[in-house]
């Protein structure tokens, strides 16, 4: 499978950030948030953070917010929405790949990802960068689609719950890139994390079972 590039996002920034605001993700990045509790004082990290709409549910209560994005572009929206929100100082995002974050090792208290480790070629690789740059105590949280991700079972939870126009195009482009990436059932999940060295799984349906919230955290002895 070929490695990803930063250049094919870079004129999706529009797209995604719609994305972001549609009613289902928006929904999913608020059930996130609630998952991992309050940010207070701790540093996070958004591996692949767009334009940057979900670290801004946390960031009056962060310490400091990072992104890191493979698209120069999805960084650039995320500084200037950040700016908008006069959070600049408290918050930094860099061009980076997910499988070789720019950070030393335990840098974290919490690092999130959604919508990405699923995209890679090895996700496993992802997953084993974020869990070297968390602190000893930190703590992962991700967002990947479900064995039950596919084009039917989306356009059939879009007709259910009166999903429409972009929003219904958006949710069926993502399900549409589930298929050709990787899919997981909760038992491949917590086995991944597992063998990763995280401990404490715990997974929350979303999306009516199409997508999967998992968080762990990092054995205290890894």
């Amino acid at each position: 499978m070929r490695k990803m590039n930063g250049e094919e996002f870079d004129e999706l920034v529009s797209f995604f950030d719609s994305m972001a605001r549609t009613s289902w993700l928006r929904e999913i990045h608020d059930t996130l948030k609630e998952t991992t509790g309050t940010w207070n004082e701790k540093d996070v990290l958004d591996v692949g953070c767009g334009t940057g709409r979900l670290l801004l549910r946390g960031a009056e209560e962060a310490n400091k917010l990072v992104g890191v994005d493979l698209s120069s572009e999805m960084v650039k929206a995320s500084i200037q929405q950040f700016f908008y929100h006069e959070l600049s100082s408290k918050s930094e995002f860099l061009v980076a790949d997910a499988v070789d974050l720019p950070f030393e090792d335990g840098s974290f208290d919490l690092a999130l990802s959604t919508c990405v480790m699923f995209l890679l070629p090895e996700p496993d690789t992802g997953i084993n960068e974020i869990h070297r740059i968390l602190k000893k105590d930190g703590e992962i949280a991700m967002l990947n689609p479900s064995e039950k991700m596919s084009q039917e079972t989306a356009a059939q939870y879009a007709k259910d719950n009166g999903i429409i126009g972009f929003e219904r195009t958006a949710l069926l482009k993502w399900s549409n890139v589930s298929t050709r990436r990787h899919r997981y059932t909760l038992n491949e999940m917590t086995t991944l994390l597992k063998d990763l060295h995280f401990t404490d799984v715990r997974h929350k349906e979303v999306l009516g079972g199409l997508a999967i919230i998992s968080m762990a955290k990092k054995e205290q002895n890894s």
